[in-house]
């Protein structure tokens, strides 16, 4: 095991963020957005409108078409206190499975008030499609982080999407300090968004536009899709002095077969593979350390998760296309259309980066396991890029600015 990385202090991740330079709100145009760009060398700014003038030639944009779920639901007890139930990801199902139940479904919550919900079922009653709807919660169990909620509804047959689209809110980043409103529904999606599942937004895609879209495959660049279902525990910051108590929090991961060869064929090609946020990037170095998995373990069938220390262990390393190449063998010989996975992966300094030769993302907040993947990409330049864009007004967070990080 690399000790080192275990060692890095969260206090050298740490800079001054005055509250009034976190955006609280979007720009009213997506791609005006101003974006940092920082070719290995030098530091400057455009707007992300402009990004096809600094792409290398035939990048691959890898793109997270996970969607935000209104996964706040506030209940009142019949003596007014209110309960807040935080949806995070369900027991034992599917995600999708799950979306698609039409009786009940238990999900893995956060619950505001916590104490003042003992036994009883909370309810809430909704009208959809002119239709009365009443949905109930039940708490199976707590333990210290979470609980486990049972949610239903009567009648039964409308979708549990369809309920919690009607009964949830929009979960803005505790950071925003404001309740959600009517326009975030919108523009605190991306405009790709597909596969429900995340409680938060993949925010470096918040500034793509179907009109950027098609100016950058005309530039001759290509585009292809993943998925990962981002958790409440991307804001959680680390709370430990050494990175090496922290605990990662897990995310579910998708990856359609076709782009795992459409990445193949990018890296094959030598060409630039660059994903579109942290949720991307984490997605494509996961990929790549589950295909190192595959390789010593064998191709049998079996649940799959990335230990957040796999990169750090001892292991002889393939190169990114024999990896790539291994996960598609296990696909072809387990019959699966699609490669699904947790993965817990902390990219931190001294952490190999495999596939990714550059990065689009967001400014990320102070002492964040995402400063500390930023610094794994582009080290200690990290710092002279946030004092820039500090020095240089621009708006950070998930509503804020944006960076093009390279490494070529």
């Amino acid at each position: 095991m690399n000790t080192t990385v275990k060692d890095i202090n969260i206090e050298d991740y740490d800079y001054p963020l005055p509250d009034e330079r976190i955006a609280k709100y979007p720009l009213p145009e997506r791609d005006a957005s101003k974006l940092l760009v920082f070719n290995g060398k030098d530091i400057s700014d455009a707007h992300f409108r402009d990004i096809c003038r600094f792409l290398p030639e035939k990048s691959l944009l890898v793109l997270n078409e996970t969607k935000v779920v209104r996964a706040r639901l506030s209940f009142r007890k019949e003596s007014g206190a209110a309960i807040e139930i935080f949806c995070l990801d369900p027991v034992n199902d599917d995600y999708q499975v799950s979306f698609a139940s039409t009786k009940e479904v238990k999900w893995h919550c956060l619950v505001g008030n916590s104490r003042r919900w003992h036994d009883e079922i909370l309810s809430m009653p909704l009208n959809i499609n002119d239709k009365k709807v009443i949905l109930n919660a039940e708490r199976i169990n707590k333990n210290d982080e979470s609980s486990t909620v049972r949610l239903f509804w009567s009648p039964e047959g409308l979708s549990f999407a369809e309920v919690l689209e009607a009964a949830g809110e929009v979960p803005l980043p505790p950071y925003l300090h404001r309740d959600a409103e009517t326009s975030d529904r919108e523009r605190y999606q991306t405009v790709f968004a597909h596969y429900d599942g995340s409680v938060a937004a993949p925010t470096a895609s918040l500034h793509i536009t179907e009109r950027l879209i098609g100016e950058i495959k005309a530039a001759g660049h290509d585009m292809t899709k993943i998925t990962l279902h981002v958790g409440a525990g991307t804001f959680r910051p680390v709370s430990t002095d050494k990175i090496g108590d922290h605990q990662m929090h897990s995310e579910t991961i998708i990856l359609k077969k076709n782009a795992i060869e459409e990445i193949l064929k990018a890296v094959r090609e030598k060409r630039t593979v660059i994903p579109v946020g942290t949720t991307s990037m984490r997605t494509l170095e996961s990929l790549y350390w589950l295909g190192v998995m595959i390789k010593k373990d064998g191709f049998a069938p079996r649940v799959l998760h990335v230990n957040q220390w796999v990169p750090y262990q001892d292991n002889v390393l393939s190169g990114g296309e024999e990896s790539l190449e291994t996960v598609l063998k296990y696909l072809e010989e387990n019959h699966l259309d699609h490669l699904q996975a947790t993965t817990s992966l902390m990219i931190a300094p001294s952490c190999p980066i495999m596939l990714t030769k550059g990065l689009i993302t967001n400014f990320h907040q102070p002492k964040s396991t995402l400063l500390l993947l930023v610094s794994a990409l582009i080290g200690e330049r990290w710092k002279e890029c946030y004092r820039y864009a500090l020095d240089n007004d621009f708006r950070f967070l998930s509503y804020g600015d944006s960076c093009l990080f390279l490494t070529i």
